[in-house]
C-alpha cells in the first residue's frame, strides 16, 4: 500500500546513509574475502553440457541428431526338460553417426551369472543372523549355477568367422573394414545358455517351478544385444554388474520361438501365425476380446491350464513374431498359463490389454490384472503420448517386477486357498502399473539406464503415482474401504524419512545407480517426489503437464539425457527451475522451512525512539521528512496503550497527504488495516522452496499465501514479510498440507506447538491407527 511504500522509502534513504557511515569505520583486516557465485538460484551452466548440433539449448533434438539402428532375425528353441535356450541371430547394424566405426560392441548380460563372474565379488558381505534357506544354499553350499552365454560362433554375412573378444558382459566384434556413415554391417551369432531359476537367484528373467513340476518361463536379456553408440558417450559399453539396467538402440525384430506344443506363449511383437498356434476356440475368444472394452475375455481358462499341466508334450510348436521400432525383446511361456485380454481405446486406436498367469495367481489376477493394464495405458497416454504399440502384456511371475517392450513380469500372489492381504493386492496393482508404465520410460523415451537410473525409474514412478490415483477413481471398488489409492511413493511426505537420514549414506540423484546408497529411495522415490512437488506446488498442473508432455513427445523413440529433460521442462513452461534441479538432483540437501519470529506493530503519528535516534545521528529534524506514520512494536519501550486504538484516520497529516496524492478510484480502494505484523521465516534446510503460509485470524477465518521460492534468492537463511490486516492473526502454519518434503515440522507453527512427551506421542500414534 502507498503509505507503507512511503515509509519504507524514507527509512531506506536514512538507513542507507547510516550504513555508509558505519562502513567507513570498518577496518580493512575485518573484511571477508571475495567469493564465487554461490547463489542457489544461479544458472546451471557449470553443470550442463554445452548445447550443440546434436542437442539444442531448448532441450529438443538438434538438427544433426542421429541414432543407430540394430535389426534382428532370431530363431530360438526352448528346451523345457533342461531349462536351456539355444539361439541363432542375424544382426544388421546401421551406422547413422558421422563417425567411422572400427568395431562393434555387443552386450552379453547373461554373463553376469557365469561361474567366473566378478559381480558377486564387488559386494561386501557379512554373516547374517538369519537368511532364507534357498538363498543360503545358493550362496554358500551350492556348486554354483553354470550360467552365462556359450558363444558357438560369430560370422559375417558370407559365413566367415569374425574376430571377437569377450570382456565379462561385453563382446567386441571386429569388422573387416571401418563401418562408414550410412553403411550397414550384417553378422550372425550362435549361442546357448542355461536358464536360471529366478525364484532362487532373483534374476530379472528365468523360470519358476510349480508344485506339479511344470515351469513358467519369463525370458529376457536372453540374446546378445547391440550396445548404444551416441553423440554423448560414444559406445556405452559400461559393464553390467547386475544393478544398472540397459542402454539399447531401436530396431525391428523377426523372431521365431519353438517351445513344447502344449505351451501358450506371448511376446514382444505381432503374432504372425496366430491361426497356426491357436485352436479354433481360442481364435473365437480372441476375436471377442478385440471388441470387449470392460471385461477381460479368457483366451485360456483356469480349467484348461490345469488340464494342460497334467501332461508334458514331447513335440514342439513354433510361434512367429514381428516387432517394429522396439529397443528390446522378451517372451513368456508355459503350459500352466491362463490368458485373458480386452481392448482399450487409446486415441483413435484399439490396443489389447493382456494378462498371462498361472492358476496360482487367482482370484486376484483374473479379477484385476488386465483392468490395471488398461487403466495404466490410458493414464500414461494422457500424460505423454498415445501408446504406439498394439498390445501391453502383464505376466505373473513370483517375486518379479521387470519390464520390456510390450511385456512385463509382475508379482502379487494369493495364498494356496486364494486369500490375499491388502498389502498383496496393492503390491500387485502398483507393480503392474509401474512395469506397464516402463513401456513409456524407457522403452520409448529411451534414456540411458546404465548411467542415469532415475531417468527411467524415477520419472516412471512419478507417472505411476498419477496412474494409481486415476485407477482408484476409475475402480473405487478395488480400493474400498480406502477413499483414495494409498500410493507408497509420490506424495512429498513419503520421502521425508529418507531425506532426514544419515548424510554419510546418501548420494545425489545425479549419481550412477550402481554407486548409490538407498537405491530405491534415491532412484525411485526422490525423483518421483520432486516431480510431484513441481507439478502440485511449484509449477501447477497445467504448466507442468504441458512441459512434461513436450519432453515426452520430443524424445519418444530417441535417446534423451538429463539436460534434455531439464531444458525441455523450462523451455515449454517459462519457469526457471535451475535452482530446483540443482538442489533436488545435484545435492543431498533437504527441505526445512519454519516460522522464526512474529512481531506485532501498531501505527501511530508519534515518532518512535528508533527514528528519533537515527535522525539525531544524521542531523535531521521532523521538518526534513515527508508526512510519515510510525510502526511501534508491541511491548517495546515506546509502546503506549493509546497506540492500541490508533488508526490511520487518527493521523491527520497522513490522511491529508493521501487525499492529495490519490485518485478517487484509489481512495475508494484504500484499506484501513488495524494490525501490522512482521513475520520472519527461516530456512535451516538447504533446499529453497515456496513458503506456503496459512494465516488464521481471530474470527476463525483462514488465508493461505504462497510466496515463490525466489523469495530466498538474496537471503538463504531468513526472510521477512510485513502483513497488514484488519483482523488479528492468532496462528501461522508453514506448509500445512506437507507439500514440500519438510523434514522438521517442529518449527512450522506460530505460536510454537508444545512438544509432546514420548508417552503422549505413543498415545496419539495408537489413536491414529
Amino acid at each position: 500500500m502507498k503509505y507503507l511504500k512511503l515509509l519504507s522509502l524514507a527509512l531506506a534513504v536514512m538507513f542507507s546513509g547510516a550504513m555508509m557511515a558505519q562502513e567507513e569505520d570498518v577496518e580493512k583486516e575485518e573484511r571477508l574475502p571475495g567469493h564465487y557465485n554461490n547463489n542457489r538460484f544461479k544458472q546451471l551452466y557449470e553443470e550442463f553440457s554445452t548445447p550443440n548440433m546434436y542437442r539444442s539449448g531448448n532441450g529438443a533434438p538438434g538438427p544433426a541428431y542421429y541414432q543407430q539402428q540394430a535389426d534382428y532375425d532370431m530363431q530360438l528353441v526352448l528346451n523345457d526338460k533342461d531349462a536351456r535356450i539355444d539361439g541363432e541371430e542375424t544382426i544388421t547394424y546401421t551406422n547413422n553417426s558421422p563417425d567411422a566405426l572400427e568395431y562393434l560392441w555387443v552386450q552379453l548380460d547373461q554373463n553376469v551369472r557365469a561361474r567366473d563372474s566378478k559381480s558377486p565379488l564387488i559386494e561386501p558381505s557379512g554373516a547374517a543372523p538369519a537368511e532364507m534357506a534357498s538363498s543360503f544354499v545358493a550362496e554358500h553350499m551350492g556348486e554354483g549355477f553354470d550360467g552365462g552365454f556359450k558363444i558357438m560362433y560369430v560370422k559375417d554375412a558370407s559365413g566367415k568367422d569374425l574376430p571377437h573378444t569377450i570382456n565379462r558382459t561385453m563382446m567386441r566384434v571386429e569388422m573387416p573394414s571401418d563401418l562408414k556413415t550410412g553403411e550397414k554391417f550384417t553378422f550372425s551369432i550362435k549361442w546357448w545358455y542355461n536358464v536360471p531359476e529366478h525364484t532362487i537367484d532373483r534374476a530379472r528373467s528365468g523360470y519358476e517351478t510349480f508344485e506339479d513340476g511344470n515351469r513358467g518361463y519369463v525370458i529376457a536379456q536372453f540374446y546378445p544385444r547391440m550396445a548404444v553408440y551416441s553423440d554423448v558417450e560414444g559406445w556405452q559399453n559400461s559393464q553390467f554388474w547386475g544393478r544398472d539396467e540397459f542402454a539399447l538402440p531401436f530396431g525391428n525384430f523377426d523372431v521365431s520361438i519353438t517351445v513344447p506344443s502344449d505351451h501358450v506363449l506371448d511376446a514382444t511383437g505381432v503374432l504372425l501365425n496366430r491361426k497356426e498356434v491357436f485352436s479354433k476356440e481360442m481364435m473365437k475368444r480372441y476375436n471377442q476380446a478385440a471388441k470387449e472394452y470392460t471385461t477381460p475375455v479368457q483366451i485360456v481358462t483356469e480349467a484348461e491350464a490345469e488340464e494342460a499341466s497334467k501332461g508334458f508334450a514331447t513335440d514342439t510348436k513354433t510361434w512367429k513374431f514381428r516387432a517394429e521400432n522396439v529397443r528390446d525383446y522378451g517372451f513368456a511361456t508355459s503350459r500352466r498359463y491362463m490368458w485373458d485380454m480386452m481392448a482399450v481405446k487409446i486415441g483413435n486406436r484399439d490396443v489389447m490389454a493382456v494378462s498371462v498367469y498361472p492358476p496360482e495367481g487367482n482370484p486376484l489376477w483374473e479379477d484385476w490384472s488386465t483392468k490395471v493394464v488398461a487403466s495404466t495405458l490410458k493414464s500414461y497416454s494422457r500424460m505423454t503420448f498415445d501408446y504406439p504399440y498394439h498390445k501391453a502384456i502383464s505376466v505373473h511371475a513370483r517375486n518379479q517386477g521387470m519390464e520390456y517392450p510390450m511385456i512385463c513380469w509382475n508379482y502379487g500372489r494369493p495364498d494356496k486357498e486364494g486369500n490375499y492381504s491388502e498389502r498383496t493386492k496393492y503390491g500387485m496393482f502398483g507393480v503392474i502399473i509401474h512395469e506397464v508404465g516402463h513401456n513409456f520410460f524407457p522403452m520409448i523415451v529411451n534414456s540411458d539406464e546404465r548411467q542415469w537410473t532415475w531417468m527411467d525409474e524415477g520419472i516412471n514412478t512419478f507417472v505411476q503415482y498419477v496412474a494409481e490415483q486415476d485407477f482408484g477413481e476409475a475402480y473405487p471398488e478395488a480400493i474400498a474401504p480406502n477413499k483414495k489409492y494409498p500410493s507408497r511413493r509420490g506424495p512429498a511426505k513419503s520421502i521425508v524419512d529418507y531425506m532426514a537420514g544419515n548424510q554419510e549414506r546418501m548420494a545425489p540423484i545425479m549419481t550412477k545407480g550402481l554407486n548409490t546408497y538407498n537405491f530405491g529411495s534415491n532412484a525411485y522415490s526422490k525423483p518421483a517426489v520432486g516431480l510431484n512437488i513441481l507439478r502440485e506446488t511449484i509449477m501447477g498442473r497445467d504448466l507442468f503437464d504441458y512441459a512434461f508432455k513436450t519432453y515426452s513427445q520430443r524424445w519418444m523413440f530417441k535417446h534423451p539425457t538429463p539436460e534434455d529433460f531439464f531444458r525441455s521442462m523450462e523451455d515449454a513452461s517459462a519457469v526457471d527451475l535451475d535452482w530446483f534441479w540443482r538442489a533436488w538432483f545435484y545435492t543431498t540437501d533437504y527441505t526445512d522451512i519454519g516460522v522464526k519470529e512474529v512481531k506485532k506493530f501498531y501505527v501511530t503519528s508519534k515518532m518512535n525512539q528508533e527514528i528519533k535516534d537515527l535522525m539525531e545521528a544524521r542531523g535531521l529534524t521532523e521538518a526534513d521528512l515527508p508526512p510519515l506514520v510510525y510502526l511501534v512494536e508491541e511491548d517495546s519501550d515506546d509502546f503506549e496503550e493509546s497506540m492500541r486504538t490508533a488508526s490511520l484516520k487518527d493521523v491527520s497529516t497522513l490522511q491529508e497527504y493521501i487525499m492529495d496524492n490519490m485518485s478517487p478510484e484509489e481512495q475508494a480502494r484504500l484499506k484501513e488495516p488495524k494490525y501490522f505484523y512482521e513475520v520472519t521465516f527461516e530456512k535451516p534446510g538447504g533446499i529453497p522452496m515456496p513458503i506456503i503460509a496459512e494465516y488464521t485470524y481471530s474470527d476463525g477465518s483462514t488465508e493461505r499465501i504462497t510466496y515463490p521460492a525466489q523469495i530466498w534468492r538474496k537471503d538463504d537463511d531468513a526472510v521477512g514479510k510485513v502483513i497488514a490486516s484488519d483482523k488479528e492473526i492468532t496462528k501461522i502454519v508453514v506448509d500445512p498440507d506437507e507439500e514440500t518434503a519438510d523434514i522438521d515440522t517442529s518449527n512450522n507453527s506460530w505460536p510454537k506447538r508444545k512438544k509432546l512427551g514420548e508417552f503422549d506421542q505413543f498415545k496419539n500414534k495408537v489413536k491414529g491407527q
